[in-house]
């Protein structure tokens, strides 16, 4: 008797008297690893699979060497027939067999993919304004909005470029300001006001109940809007409902439980997750590290524009000064290559790659810890080698993680509040921390003496005494 499986997408229901396919076959462990090395956003990893996995369960057993672009467009116009089915999650099924054909599978018919999206664009588009409704609390899609306002964001991206923040800052950034002014449609960004930000700030809280970090994130984004491209300042004028921040003490791993995650990391993860935890260094600090910030003669590290722009020198642990110097000679085998190649240049901070053309190639501003494979550099669109993606050390922490059985939460980051911790415990006192961590304020380190019994002050509960 065949069991009829249900399952659920976008709200409406897809049935299937087919089994779900293995989540653990070669196929998708391959896509997993491939759309890691592509550098895909890790949220979106997981539902790519899904939906790839939901379309070759629709197959009802035919064979995938039999399939094409009939096949494909039959499941993605069944999806759009859902009315709950919004056009992202249409888009993200439609890259997700995109990838599976083209990097997976490797078929050379998805060269030339089939447009599967334009009509049921055009349809959605239409329903959505017969109905007098938009996408959720979003008047436009993002993609609309970011056409419709192109020049504010040409300008704000030579904005972010001449002050020098990060990428992954600027990604942060427009993400926010495309989603505050789709909400805002047909609002000309000129005319915002105080009350648009607050607004857009209470739905963030109230509706949406966003984490206290992730309002005034998405506040910061539209403050740099207004003031650094639109030119309108209400910072005085705000007045919204906050998301509620949780005081969490931070999660500490025993010195014991420190030495059985680390001897579950094997290679290179091992190295940085060691080093991380030997030096109190943030994960990106970790990987930003270039050559000639490792000294060896004076045992130290110096980690260049921290949070906050800040310059800081830690101890180089001795445990793995060996295992840093065979790395390096790794490194510089690769980079001799990538000479040999034609290639061998590197991402350089600030002006550096206009004010000393060649520095790119020298070997002291190489990272660390490279990448195994060349990447373009949205910026330049230079094909470059970075360092190592920092989803690849975070998936293999984690597999650690679970098989040393510890708490869900722990994660690299963990390593630095450890490192915190078992500092104070040692006796060292908390300005020196301060230092080691790079806090600009010393209440932000003094959050780590509420997790111990600090030497000389062991306080014994009153009910031991009974």
């Amino acid at each position: 008797m065949r069991v009829l499986q249900q399952i659920q997408v976008g709200g409406s229901t897809m049935d299937n008297a087919f089994p779900d396919p293995d989540p653990l076959s070669p196929m998708w462990q391959q896509m997993e690893i491939l759309l890691e090395k592509h550098n895909t956003y890790p949220q979106s990893i997981p539902w790519m699979i899904k939906w790839a996995q939901s379309f070759v369960r629709g197959l009802k057993g035919k064979p995938l060497e039999r399939t094409g672009p009939d096949d494909i467009c039959k499941f993605i116009n069944r999806l759009g027939s859902y009315p709950s089915m919004q056009f992202f999650q249409l888009k993200q099924a439609d890259q997700a067999l995109r990838f599976l054909y083209t990097r997976v599978l490797k078929f050379d018919w998805a060269s030339n993919w089939p447009n599967t999206l334009q009509k049921i664009s055009s349809e959605k588009a239409s329903a959505d304004s017969q109905a007098g409704k938009a996408d959720g609390p979003y008047k436009i899609s993002f993609e609309e909005c970011e056409k419709i306002h192109s020049a504010i964001f040409e300008k704000m991206t030579k904005a972010f470029r001449t002050m020098h923040y990060s990428i992954r800052t600027e990604k942060t950034y427009s993400g926010w300001i495309k989603r505050f002014l789709a909400f805002h449609h047909p609002v000309i960004p000129k005319n915002l006001t105080s009350q648009h930000v607050s607004e857009f700030l209470e739905f963030l809280a109230v509706q949406q109940n966003v984490a206290a970090n992730t309002q005034n994130q998405a506040l910061n984004a539209i403050s740099f809007l207004l003031k650094n491209v639109l030119v309108i300042d209400i910072t005085d004028q705000l007045s919204f409902a906050r998301a509620k921040r949780p005081q969490r003490l931070p999660l500490v791993l025993s010195r014991d439980q420190v030495k059985d995650l680390l001897s579950r990391l094997d290679g290179i993860y091992a190295l940085i997750a060691g080093i991380a935890y030997g030096t109190g260094m943030r994960l990106m600090e970790c990987l930003h590290l270039r050559v000639k910030d490792i000294d060896f003669s004076g045992n130290a590290i110096i980690v260049r524009e921290g949070k906050g722009g800040k310059d800081r020198v830690t101890p180089l642990p001795a445990k793995y000064k060996d295992a840093l110097a065979k790395q390096l000679e790794a490194a510089e085998k690769l980079h001799q290559q990538d000479l040999e190649n034609g290639r061998g240049e590197v991402f350089l901070p600030d002006a550096l790659e206009r004010k000393y053309p060649s520095a790119a190639k020298e070997w002291a501003w190489q990272y660390v810890f490279p990448s195994d494979r060349l990447s373009v550099d949205p910026r330049s669109n230079k094909v470059r080698r970075h360092h190592i993606h920092e989803n690849s050390l975070q998936k293999a922490v984690k597999k650690a993680v679970q098989s040393a059985g510890l708490p869900s939460g722990v994660s690299v980051h963990t390593l630095r509040h450890s490192f915190a911790t078992h500092l104070l415990e040692a006796g060292y006192d908390i300005r020196t921390v301060q230092e080691l961590l790079g806090h600009s304020d010393v209440t932000t380190t003094m959050i780590y003496t509420h997790v111990l019994n600090r030497p000389g002050i062991k306080v014994k509960s009153p009910v031991d005494d009974l």
